[in-house]
């Protein structure tokens, strides 16, 4: 019984949950802007600073897959 219970559960997912994937999604938009912008630019200054948000929205990216995966195992 435990096991379909289980199932249940696994297919709804938590308010926790829905809200780490908006998070995500929201990450990866931004590195996808960080990329477009750092394509464009051609000033010293403005490449510095959109390497740093890339690898920033990267690192945050990996955080929340990480911690997405530990629910999804709960």
């Amino acid at each position: 019984m435990k096991t379909s219970h289980c199932k249940k559960q696994r297919q709804i997912p938590s308010a926790e949950n829905q809200a780490l994937r908006a998070e995500i999604d929201r990450t990866r938009n931004k590195i996808e802007s960080a990329t477009n912008h750092f394509q464009q630019v051609v000033d010293p200054t403005l490449i510095d600073c959109y390497i740093y948000e890339l690898k920033a929205a990267q690192l945050r990216y990996q955080f929340l897959l990480r911690r997405f995966k530990l629910l999804e195992e709960l």
